[in-house]
């Protein structure tokens, strides 16, 4: 497993594709490019009795340059990464610092893995991807890519709460707008906390405490533990948005009780 660390000192856990997930992968689409350059030669020489050799063979170059290197690239740059075998096998083909791949990503690996896969009949294509911690193949290894696994176990979310101490005062704080920015980030922080450093995660927490401050009102008791804190400033936010949203539902849903029972002429 590889991991990124954002600039908030988050580590982002990637999964890189199996050796074999990755060879499923491609055999499904050496094997749907091959049918796709069948189809269009027979469509050729159904469809071109009239021409001399040399035309004949020049279409069909074209039909297999268009089968097996045109046709994949299109596919992986409008797709951002996938293919028909990737998507059988819950594969994405993503940068190094993983994000989306683009166009001059697609066709490097396209132009190269027509050499590595089809010139050399996969054994390039094999061995570098025996030999690399990712299963990168040449053409990964020179377009700055690989293959990410999509299909993972999704982790629960981790709900803000407020802890024993800080019920009472919480129930009783005045909580005013916070920025929407701020609560993105703290609610950021609540998910991936377990993710981050000791040191980056108690810096963290003090900063994100500290802006939440501005908008909280009394301030709480001196011992109050700053990720505590934002637990407890987020969780009762959101206990009172709900309520809130509880509210405004019954006074529509009485409105419109009112309503039906008016007369109509």
């Amino acid at each position: 497993m590889s991991s990124i660390i954002t600039g908030e000192a988050v580590v982002l856990e990637l999964r890189p594709a199996s050796f074999a997930a990755r060879a499923l992968g491609l055999i499904l689409d050496v094997i749907s490019q091959v049918l796709l350059a069948v189809l269009l030669i027979i469509l050729i020489s159904a469809a071109s009795r009239d021409l001399d050799d040399s035309a004949i063979q020049a279409l069909v170059l074209s039909s297999i340059v268009f089968s097996v290197v045109i046709v994949p690239v299109t596919v992986e740059t409008l797709t951002r990464g996938r293919s028909l075998g990737k998507l059988a096998t819950g594969l994405r083909i993503v940068r190094d610092d993983g994000g989306s791949i683009r166009f001059r990503h697609a066709v490097i690996r396209g132009l190269i893995g027509f050499l590595e896969i089809y010139m050399t009949f996969g054994g390039l294509a094999i061995g570098v991807a025996l030999f690399n911690d990712k299963s990168k193949r040449l053409g990964d290894i020179v377009a700055g890519t690989y293959s990410l696994r999509q299909r993972v176990p999704s982790k629960p979310r981790i709900m803000p709460v407020a802890p024993h101490y800080l019920q009472s005062w919480v129930a009783m704080a005045d909580i005013g707008r916070v920025p929407d920015a701020t609560a993105r980030r703290a609610g950021t922080f609540v998910q991936q906390a377990y993710l981050m450093a000791p040191a980056s995660r108690v810096n963290m927490a003090a900063s994100l405490a500290s802006e939440l401050a501005r908008y909280v009102a009394p301030p709480p008791p001196a011992w109050t533990i700053p990720e505590d804190y934002i637990g407890a400033v987020l969780g009762e936010r959101r206990n009172r948005e709900l309520a809130r949203l509880r509210q405004a539902e019954q006074r529509n849903a009485t409105v419109g009780e009112r309503l039906r029972k008016l007369p109509f002429t």
